[in-house]
């Protein structure tokens, strides 16, 4: 990761039950790469983590509410995974608008795991290349997605990755895209 993402704001968008390796490896990465990250959920105060869905696994501070975010304020959106997590995400409203927005605005996105699932209700994801975990394969298919099972994908700044021990390259693919910085998004088929 030779990339230097100073300069660059990255939201991380997590509700309670996200995957503690999923937001916090990604998010060391990133800020050891120069960028600034900030963790937005739907609620003040902190939220809980988990290992494996099931294990307790401490808070994380959340530093500002999506309601009060703005896509203009950020260079890249974050949505990692655990299961919990992303299903509180896609019922909320305001989670949900902010994600289709900050794919409509082009720049980059990374979802790990389950996090695709709010990109599913954000209806973003028909024409898009998408991986995830095994389980979520099928939704992301039954919503136009063309899903592949490699450790990797990237489809116009849409990084996505399948499990926890895919961070590594999730991590060094999310800082090339950037660094490289927005997309021009073609309409999806």
């Amino acid at each position: 990761m030779a990339q230097d993402l100073h300069g660059k704001h990255v939201a991380f968008l997590a509700a309670d039950g996200v995957e503690r390796v999923e937001l916090e490896q990604p998010r060391e990465a990133l800020d050891d790469a120069g960028a600034t990250t900030t963790l937005l959920s739907i609620h003040d105060g902190e939220i809980v983590a988990r290992n494996g869905d099931l294990e307790p696994a401490g808070t994380f501070r959340v530093d500002g509410l999506v309601a009060d975010a703005a896509v203009d304020d950020f260079d890249a959106l974050v949505l990692p995974g655990g299961t919990v997590n992303p299903d509180r995400l896609r019922i909320d409203t305001d989670a949900v608008a902010f994600v289709r927005d900050f794919f409509d605005s082009g720049k980059p996105i990374g979802a790990i795991c389950h996090g695709p699932w709010t990109l599913l209700e954000a209806g973003v994801v028909r024409g898009r290349t998408m991986t995830a975990w095994p389980s979520v394969r099928s939704d992301l298919r039954n919503g136009g997605a063309n899903v592949v099972d490699e450790e990797v994908v990237t489809d116009e700044g849409l990084v996505t990755s399948r499990r926890p021990d895919d961070i590594p390259a999730f991590v060094a693919k999310l800082v090339e895209e950037i660094a490289e910085g927005a997309h021009v998004r073609t309409a999806a088929a």
